[in-house]
Parts: C-alpha cells; sequence; structure tokens
C-alpha cells in the first residue's frame, strides 16, 4: 500500500509540474471572487445608509483610557460591546465584539509587541444623542453618535475621519444552527440579501423573525467552491466596518497585490483580497490575494497622513470608494471653476470572515509619525546581517556539489561579487526538509566550509510541509507529539505539495514552535554549520490539492479554525525558524530567513520577496510599487526574483533587472527548474561587463544599505520610499511609483521598458538640488528631468545636502571588504552644507544590541568644514577601517585644505578639484571611521 501510495504521489507530482510547465498565467478559476465568497457577497449586499446599531448610553463606563460602550442591533436586538482606548503616541484603538458569544471568538495574538500603553481619556461633555471624549492631544476629540452608533475623531474644527458613517457595521452573531434545509446552505454565493441588514422600508419583521430569515443565507452554515465543501460548524461569523477620510484622495499599503503604489477604488470589481495565497504566475493590475497580507492602510492628503491597521488574520476584503473617482482633470477643472465646494472624501470598508474587530487608528499626522505609531505596535525590521544585504545567487535547483561548486569558481572567475548561493528542494533526500540527497550532496559539511574559506554563505530551502513517511524522523517526531493541524474530524491534516503527501505542522503552538526552532540546532540538522541560513517557501500555506491551493478553513488550530488565523500561518513559520536560527548560535549570531507569506509583525523575522514572477518587462515594472507598499507597512527588506522566476529572459531585460535589483532593499536572482541557466555571464563579454559593474554599484553602496537598515530597525521608517513621504505636500508625487527614494538621499529610477532610449525623473524639491551620481552633474529640484540612456544607464541621483559613505573597493564578498577604507560623497545642498550618518558593527551578531558595540558616527558639512562626531555615545566598537576619500559635490577650489585630528594635531590634505563637474577630492585624509575629526577647507 506505502509503494501504490508513494508511485501514485510520483503521477501526480510529475502531472502537476506538467500543468505548470504548460500553464501561461494564473488560472484565476482557483481563486474566489467576491461573489463566489459567501461572507464577502453577504456583507457586500448590505448598501450604505442607516445603520440598524444604537449605542446605549446608558451603559457608558470611563476609566482612565478605557471607554466601554454597549451597542444594540436595533433588528436582531444583539448587543456588542464597544471598547476605546486612548493610546500614547497619537492613537486610538477600537474594539467591537459579541457581549456574550457563544463561545469565544478568535483575538489575535503573537503580532503586536507589547500591550500598547495607554493615554487618558476625559469626557468632555454628554447628553441623550452622545457624549464627546478628550483623546489625550491639545484638541482632539472623538464624539460618540448614539443613534445611529457613529464615531468621528476630531482636531480643533478639523473632522479627522469618521467610523460608521455610512453604516457599513456589520457583526454576524454565533448563534445555534436551526433545524433547516443544509442543500439551501450548500449554495455558496447564492442569494443577495446579508446578514443583519436594515429591514427594508415599510417592513414590519421582529428580531425573532428576522433572525430566521438571517439564518436562512446561502453559505452560512455549508459553503462548496468547486469540489470542496467548508463544514462551517460555527455558522456566519463575519464582520464588516467602514471607515470615511474628508479631504484624501490617496490611500496606499495593504500589501500584498501586484498593483499600482496608490489604491483603485474597487466600485464596478471586487475589493483587494487579503489572504495568502500560493497563486501561480500571477495577474498584474488586479485585487488578487497573493502571498503576503498585511492590514495596513495609509491615508495622505498634504495636509495629514494617517493609518488603519485592522487586526484580523482571517480571510479580509478592503472596498474602496471615493467621490472624486473616475472625474476627468477637465471634470476636476469645471469643478474649481464653477465653485464646486464637494469636499475629496476617500471610504473605506474592511470586511472579515471571523474573529473581533480590534483596529488601530494611527492619526499621524506626518508620514514619519504613521511609521513610528505602526513600528510602536508591531515592531521594526529586524537588522539584518550585513552580508545578507549583498547579491544572492539561486535557481531550482543547482545540481550538486560539483554544480555549486562550479557556480562559484564562475564568480571568482570573472570577477563578480557575491555572497550568498541557495539550494532548493531538490538538494533534500526526497524533499524531506533537515535532509541532503545523499548521491547529490553527499558531504555538505565540505561545500559549505569551501564557500566559508572563500567567506561566502549558503541559504537552504526548508517548507513547513512534511512528508508522510515513517522512515524520516521530521515526520516521526511531529506526529508523536501531536504537533501536526487537525481535520475537522480530529485527524492528522494532509495535503498534496513536493513531497507527494504532506502533514502540516501547527505552528500556532508555541511547544510546535520551540520543537521545530531546536530542529536546527547543529546536532539535529546534520551537514549544516554557521554560514548555512534558511529559505521559507510554500507557507501560505501551499495545499496542491486544498481549496484556493491551501488549507480547509475547517481545519483545527486546537480550539480554533484555520479561518480563524489563515494570514499568520506564515508569519508563525518564520518566527519559528528565526528562532532556531539565533538559538543554533547560542543567542549571538543574527539570523536570516526569508519567507513567502508575511503577516503584520514578518518584519521582525527577516526578509520577503515578491514570490513566483515571470521574464516580462511588467514584472520588473511592478517589482517596484510591490516593494514600496511593504515598506510603508513596516516590511523593508523586500526584493523580486532577478530576471522573473517563469520563463527566459531577453539580455536587455536581464541586464535591466540587474540594474534595478542593484537598488532594491533584497537582490536575489532566482529562476525555475525549466529555464535555461542564466548565470550572470552567460550572456556574452559585453552583458557580463554591464550586469557586473551594477552588483558593483551595490557592493560599494553597502555601509549606505547597512545604515539605511539600522535607521529602519530603531525608527520603522522604510528604507525604500515614495516620493510623497519625504515630500508630503508635493502633490506630483502622489501616484508616483516608477522611482522611489532610499532613505531621504538618494532617488532611483531604474529603466523599466523595452528598448528605453531615455527617461524622464521627477525631481522633487523647490529650492534643492540633486546631483547624478555617475557623472556629478547638478539638476535643480521640483523639475521633471530628461535623460537620454544606454544599456549602461542606472539613472541614480544623490540629493544635495546628504553626505553617503561609500566602500569604492569591491571585493568577492562582503565579509571581505570588512576592514577596507570608506569614501564619503558629501552633496552640497544650495546653503553650502550637507549631513550624513555612517553605522559600524560586526555586521553578524546581536552584540550591538547586548553590548552596545557599534559605531554611529553623523557628518556634518557647514561654514566650509567637514566634521565627523559621534552620533550615540553609547557605542563602543573598534574597527581598522580608515577614510580614504572625500568627494565634495558642487563645491569650490579651496587655496588649502587641513586635517584637525581629537588629539588637536593639524595635517595638510592633497586635493584634486575639478573645475567642470565641481568636485573637489580629498585624498588620504586616513582617520578611523570611528575618530572625532574636522576638515577644514580655506
Amino acid at each position: 500500500m506505502a509503494a501504490f501510495t508513494e508511485r501514485m504521489g510520483c503521477l501526480f507530482l510529475a502531472w502537476l509540474a506538467l500543468c505548470l510547465a504548460l500553464a501561461q498565467a494564473v488560472d484565476r478559476s482557483n481563486f474566489k471572487t467576491c461573489d463566489q465568497s459567501a461572507f464577502c457577497k453577504r456583507q457586500r449586499a448590505v448598501q450604505p445608509g442607516q445603520s440598524p446599531y444604537r449605542a446605549l448610553l446608558d451603559t457608558l463606563q470611563l476609566t482612565d483610557s478605557r471607554l466601554s460602550l454597549q451597542l444594540i442591533n436595533d433588528i436582531n436586538k444583539v448587543h456588542l460591546l464597544l471598547e476605546l482606548y486612548g493610546l500614547q503616541g497619537n492613537m486610538t484603538r477600537i474594539k467591537i465584539n459579541e457581549l456574550k458569544p457563544l463561545k469565544p471568538r478568535y483575538e489575535v495574538p503573537d503580532v503586536l509587541i507589547s500591550d500598547p500603553p495607554t493615554r487618558p481619556l476625559s469626557m468632555v461633555s454628554r447628553d441623550e444623542n452622545g457624549a464627546v471624549l478628550a483623546l489625550g492631544p491639545p484638541g482632539q476629540r472623538v464624539i460618540v453618535s448614539a443613534r445611529p452608533f457613529r464615531l468621528d475623531v476630531m482636531e480643533g474644527p478639523q473632522l479627522l475621519l469618521s467610523v460608521n458613517s455610512r453604516g457599513l457595521l456589520v457583526f454576524e452573531h454565533l448563534r445555534e444552527r436551526k433545524d433547516t434545509d443544509t442543500s439551501k446552505d450548500a449554495l455558496a454565493g447564492e442569494g443577495a440579501e446579508g446578514a443583519d441588514v436594515p429591514a427594508k422600508e415599510g417592513a414590519e419583521k421582529d428580531g425573532e423573525q428576522e433572525k430566521d430569515k438571517d439564518d436562512e443565507q446561502p453559505g452560512m452554515w455549508e459553503e462548496t467552491f468547486k469540489t470542496h465543501t467548508d463544514s462551517k460548524p460555527n455558522g456566519p461569523t463575519s464582520i464588516s466596518l467602514d471607515f470615511s477620510f474628508p479631504g484624501v484622495e490617496n490611500v496606499y499599503g495593504i500589501p500584498e497585490h501586484a498593483d499600482n503604489l496608490k489604491l483603485k477604488t474597487t466600485d464596478g470589481g471586487d475589493p483587494y483580497r487579503l489572504y495568502n495565497l500560493d497563486v501561480f504566475q500571477y495577474e498584474l493590475y488586479n485585487p488578487m490575494a497573493l502571498y503576503g497580507a498585511v492590514p495596513v492602510m495609509l491615508a495622505h492628503s498634504p495636509q495629514r497622513t494617517m493609518g488603519i491597521f485592522w487586526l484580523n488574520a482571517a480571510e479580509t476584503w478592503v472596498d474602496i470608494s471615493s467621490n472624486t473617482a473616475g472625474k476627468t482633470v477637465f471634470g476636476q477643472m469645471l469643478d474649481y471653476v464653477q465653485g464646486a465646494s464637494e469636499t475629496p472624501q476617500t471610504d473605506v470598508r474592511w470586511i472579515s470572515e471571523s474573529g473581533i474587530i480590534d483596529v488601530f487608528l494611527l492619526l499621524g499626522p506626518r508620514p514619519a509619525d504613521v511609521f513610528t505609531q505602526y513600528a510602536s505596535l508591531t515592531g521594526t525590521q529586524a537588522l539584518p546581517p550585513l552580508f545578507s544585504l549583498a547579491y544572492h545567487q539561486c535557481r531550482w535547483n543547482y545540481n550538486d556539489q560539483d554544480d555549486v561548486r562550479a557556480v562559484d569558481a564562475g564568480f571568482d572567475e570573472h570577477d563578480i561579487p557575491y555572497d550568498v548561493i541557495w539550494l532548493d528542494i531538490e538538494h533534500a533526500d526526497g524533499k524531506r526538509y533537515f535532509t541532503w540527497d545523499p548521491n547529490k550532496f553527499p558531504t555538505p559539511r565540505d561545500m559549505l566550509q569551501g564557500l566559508e574559506d572563500k567567506r561566502r554563505k549558503m541559504v537552504a530551502i526548508v517548507d513547513p510541509h512534511i512528508k508522510v513517511d515513517t522512515n524520516y524522523k521530521i515526520h516521526n517526531e511531529i506526529r508523536s507529539k501531536n504537533f501536526y493541524v487537525k481535520t475537522k474530524d480530529g485527524n492528522d491534516y494532509e495535503g498534496w505539495c513536493w513531497p507527494g503527501s504532506a502533514g502540516y505542522p501547527d505552528f500556532t503552538k508555541p511547544e510546535m514552535r520551540a520543537w521545530w526552532a531546536s530542529m536546527f540546532s547543529y546536532d539535529q540538522y546534520e551537514g549544516s554549520m554557521a554560514n548555512l541560513y534558511t529559505w521559507n517557501d510554500m507557507n501560505e500555506p501551499s495545499v496542491f490539492n486544498g481549496p484556493e491551493v491551501t488549507m480547509h478553513k475547517d481545519a483545527l488550530h486546537g480550539p480554533w479554525e484555520h479561518r480563524d488565523l489563515h494570514n499568520l500561518y506564515g508569519l508563525y513559520v518564520q518566527m519559528a525558524t528565526t528562532e532556531g536560527l539565533v538559538q543554533r548560535s547560542g543567542g549571538v549570531e543574527r539570523p536570516f530567513v526569508l519567507t513567502r507569506a508575511f503577516f503584520a509583525g514578518s518584519q521582525r523575522f527577516g526578509a520577503v520577496w515578491t514570490g513566483d514572477n515571470a521574464a516580462e518587462w511588467d514584472h520588473l515594472k511592478i517589482s517596484l510599487p510591490m516593494c514600496l507598499s511593504l515598506g510603508l507597512v513596516g516590511i523593508s527588506f523586500c526584493g523580486a526574483d532577478v530576471g522573473g522566476f517563469f520563463k527566459s529572459p531577453s539580455t536587455e531585460l536581464l541586464v535591466r533587472w540587474y540594474q534595478a535589483g542593484a537598488y532594491q532593499p533584497f537582490i536575489r536572482a532566482h529562476a525555475h527548474l525549466d529555464t535555461p541557466r542564466r548565470e550572470p555571464w552567460l550572456f556574452g563579454s559585453e552583458n557580463t561587463a554591464l550586469i557586473r559593474e551594477a552588483l558593483r554599484q551595490r557592493y560599494a553602496l553597502l555601509p549606505y544599505w547597512y545604515t539605511l537598515f539600522y535607521s529602519t530597525h530603531l525608527s520603522g521608517h522604510p528604507v525604500m520610499r515614495p516620493l510623497w513621504v519625504e515630500y508630503p505636500d508635493d502633490a506630483t508625487t502622489f501616484s508616483m511609483d516608477d522611482q522611489y527614494l532610499l532613505g531621504r538621499d538618494m532617488l532611483v529610477h531604474p529603466v523599466t521598458e523595452e528598448g528605453s532610449r531615455s527617461v524622464t525623473a521627477y525631481l522633487p524639491g523647490k529650492g534643492e538640488v540633486w546631483y547624478d551620481v555617475h557623472t556629478f552633474q547638478k539638476h535643480k529640484g521640483a523639475q521633471n528631468l530628461y535623460i537620454p540612456v544606454t544599456m549602461s544607464s542606472i539613472p541614480v541621483f544623490q540629493r544635495g545636502g546628504s553626505i553617503i559613505p561609500r566602500k569604492d573597493r569591491v571585493r568577492r564578498s562582503s565579509s571581505c571588504m570588512t576592514n577596507d577604507p570608506y569614501t564619503l560623497y558629501v552633496a552640497l545642498s544650495p546653503q553650502n552644507t550637507a549631513e550624513g550618518e555612517l553605522f559600524v558593527d560586526d555586521g553578524h551578531t546581536f552584540k550591538y544590541q547586548t553590548d552596545s558595540q557599534y559605531i554611529h558616527r553623523k557628518f556634518i558639512f557647514a561654514n566650509q568644514s567637514l566634521t565627523s562626531q559621534n552620533a550615540d555615545p553609547k557605542g563602543q566598537f573598534s574597527t581598522p577601517a580608515w577614510l580614504e576619500r572625500v568627494v565634495i559635490l558642487g563645491a569650490q577650489k579651496p587655496s588649502a585644505v587641513t586635517l584637525h585630528a581629537a588629539d588637536g594635531s593639524q595635517s595638510p590634505l592633497e586635493f584634486d578639484f575639478d573645475a567642470h563637474t565641481a568636485v573637489l577630492t580629498l585624498r588620504k585624509p586616513a582617520v578611523n571611521v570611528g575618530a572625532d575629526w574636522t576638515i577644514v577647507l580655506r
């Protein structure tokens, strides 16, 4: 029987591989639309209007930081409990749950880094119509309206946002199932009436009749999609709430979607869907769900930036509407000429299948404030080890140890830097993770030691589906410890994935995560070494024969259904893996773990990538807004498969993708099993030189990248950011996603059009200047700049007023450059000033955190002097690295240059001045990069 099962598994996987190879795009029929999702269809049938919910003001209780208040649905008489908290940092939290649910409803754990600290609330006024509370900041109030229930957040006379102003609060309460014709319930997606919908005008039904009517809605107690039936033993449990942003026309966030940065209105189409799914060769520019889900939205206008964090891990849909959507430029001008008084407004409606309403209002007011607010809730991006910011080489699959050795040698032979080579699923013994194929990888430690000798690393894949095989230690231990997810009947849940029949560990259990982490110890993970890191793929979770290629919603994680926590699964896998890599070193070494699935808070555990893209120009273009969207919601360590995973790129596309990838946070080339090999030297010497140059630019800028990641680790501000983040009142930037900023000081406009002979970059900032980093030519801000391009062009600009550290001696890996000297590029502002920072530590341990072993320098140019000072006196770290050059852009020729050292000594410096480019180069200051010094120009 076992042999038969094995053969059937092989046939299934062969059939699957054939289907994948033949398919050209996503099969949309495998994934639900809102109309095919019963709860989404029910909720969407509720139209804006008079809300049936009323606040019972006589139940209002106010403590120092918490308001509690009962709500009642006047149609079905169900009572809800509203809790409102004022939070420190200009945030407000709203929770709505059933007052007396039949059983507990799921509340998301492990995402918030702590209980958010509260701030005082106080009653300003109260009458029979509502109450007014002071939130804390001067002039900030929340108005609670009783009939219908509504919340308005005010600041002085300005309305910031409204809650339930469109009457779309819907809370499907837990209920006992009545004896009904279940065949009606199985007709998923049929019918148009919603749960808790207001009675139609003239209807005179009492609450019990309405509840009976609600219980008859299709898909409430059972739902079928294709061949899969969801048993829904708890019945309908969905929730919905609307938010309105007056004065706002631009909203962003809620990744992951292959779409523009600025979110579109969803009127007349599907809402944006948040439901982690393994979507094969995804389509672009639509709201379909992808691999990850972060339920955070930013609303931006020239006056203010705010955010909404909807803390719910169930399947979620987000509707967006706007009163200015669809208006042409002419129509908007006509409104202006005619004096139309309609204020722009964006309305957002969140719909989730289960759980409670738990929402955080991030009230800004600036973009930086919203980033800080969200980071205070879910944490900041983990500081990655320095090597992980360098170049990664991957494909499915490098065949064996000889192949790895040959590819590694190829980089040296062609003088191309790289740090990490990756192994996909074929490296394991029959796709049994934590093992090695004994024929292809018989001596993994020798292979890893060979890489270590060159100061390079390896990443191997460890997926969360476990081959069902009684000869496989990992499977046996998980089963014996009862750690697998269960079916609705209590048996171990099994589905098909790469190994064939597979079990799925229940990563929601802390004890399961602890056990998983222990498997990465060197004595458990045979053949592993300290330079082996981990890639978690397929962790949505992917189930080839499951509904929508994922796990059945009625599968069980202890007392909770999978539907309650689906979007958390991938986060838990990465969390456990990250902890394993930390523990194996005794808590000393920083981990690197790449994940495909993610949720709010995933930034604490490593990097993400945009999944299985294709070798097409549009996929190169979409990588920009996809990573920009992730950065806005805390996940800065993002990249896309360079060259495209599916299909084969033209040589031009491959070169352009390397050039773009060199300026994205995570850079890894990756390719499908069936594509021709595409190592960087396989496309002719001219193209090899272009790719080499792009990667050399990446390596030279590693000090800047690392400093940016340290900054985001402290603040939560994105590394790769839209222009509007730094220029929030410049409406030109609000829809821009073909160019971006790295930090504040570097602007990148990659070439993403086939056959381009030019690009037009927008340089922001009236009164500012920008310098081309390649030619040092100076350009004024607040202009569209026409830039002729050749195949060697990567349009990148440094902001006048900034100082960027580089290491211009590029070696074969980043670790080989550790003690190499630095060059400072000082780009002067029109006021002849500039400033910048540099962070240095050992690049791989937690000692920066535990022992304050780091250097954090601040560089300031003013009054013809460049000064290096300690930005953080707590830091204590020693490095032999020194300052090799200072390049000052926009300079004038001095008569003399003098170095003033910390000990009071002075010495003249040699310099060159190029009058044509106005570039002053100071040679060999030869001071330690961690020292205090001043260079004076005369």
